[in-house]
């Protein structure tokens, strides 16, 4: 890991219906390297840092000039992940306000599960709508969670990273969610985000989310579109339709499409920029 100048480095904050990020631009790769986990706890600590449900690093590939962007995505504590819905438009916005990509024309972001084609609707500096083509869902079948003495049967969906759906009778039946819900270990060897989902209209849902590695937050992009698939397999809601996902930080948009691909739009912006020695 490289030294970390005196006058610090700089750092903005975004967030995307409320699920909020410490961007780290890192073009060139050279200012961050392996990015620590206690870098990346120290950064998202709301007492001690600057605050947010996770670390995005804006990297191009390999260093050079005309590589793709990669979002190096970190949890709160640390760890890895593959994708984050709402991060990947906080990171598309970023490159729009700066200048480095045009809005409304497709880019190309890689992330850890693949490439993901974005679109930013509107220009910078903006409070719109970015649109994220997400891919083709995984359905892998029945699964349970549970908190306190409750459990749930559950829908297994991969956005490219894990996601454990279950319908409930009210939101609150999820209680308080200050720890993780209890889940299938063998299915799910390094955690799982669980989603607590009832439905309000025929294209309408509304859901809370604990992420792993982050604990409850108030939005989950690859969550609402995991919630999305699961509402048309397991309720028999239309396909190819826009279906609204209500979250606690705000709404989005998901579509699941006749060609099998998931569509989200949401909002997305960058609030606030500096340096931080942390």
């Amino acid at each position: 890991m490289p030294d970390r100048a005196p006058d610090g480095y700089p750092f903005l904050k975004g967030h995307g219906t409320h699920n909020d990020f410490v961007l780290l631009p890192d073009h060139d790769g050279t200012v961050h390297g392996d990015l620590a986990d206690e870098r990346v706890r120290a950064l998202c600590d709301r007492r001690g840092g600057i605050g947010g449900d996770g670390v995005l690093r804006v990297v191009r590939r390999a260093g050079s000039e005309g590589g793709r962007w990669f979002m190096d995505y970190r949890n709160a504590d640390g760890s890895v992940a593959e994708m984050c819905g709402n991060g990947i438009r906080v990171f598309a916005r970023h490159l729009v306000d700066e200048g480095l990509v045009e809005a409304g024309q497709p880019l190309d972001i890689d992330t850890r599960a693949g490439s993901k084609r974005v679109v930013v609707l509107d220009g910078a500096g903006e409070h719109g709508r970015v649109q994220v083509d997400m891919g083709p869902p995984r359905l892998l079948g029945a699964t349970t969670v549970g908190v306190g003495e409750h459990t749930w049967s559950a829908t297994h969906v991969d956005m490219g990273n894990p996601h454990a759906v279950a319908f409930v009778d009210d939101l609150a039946d999820a209680g308080a969610l200050t720890s993780a819900p209890t889940h299938d270990a063998a299915t799910y060897p390094r955690g799982v985000n669980v989603e607590f989902v009832v439905r309000r209209g025929p294209a309408h849902l509304a859901m809370r989310v604990h992420e792993r590695g982050s604990g409850e937050t108030q939005a989950c992009g690859t969550g609402a579109c995991a919630v999305a698939v699961a509402a048309i397999e397991v309720l028999g809601l239309e396909r190819d339709v826009d279906l609204a996902v209500d979250q606690p930080g705000g709404t989005v948009t998901i579509r699941w499409t006749a060609e099998g691909r998931v569509l989200m739009t949401g909002p997305a912006v960058v609030v606030a920029r500096g340096t931080t020695t942390l």
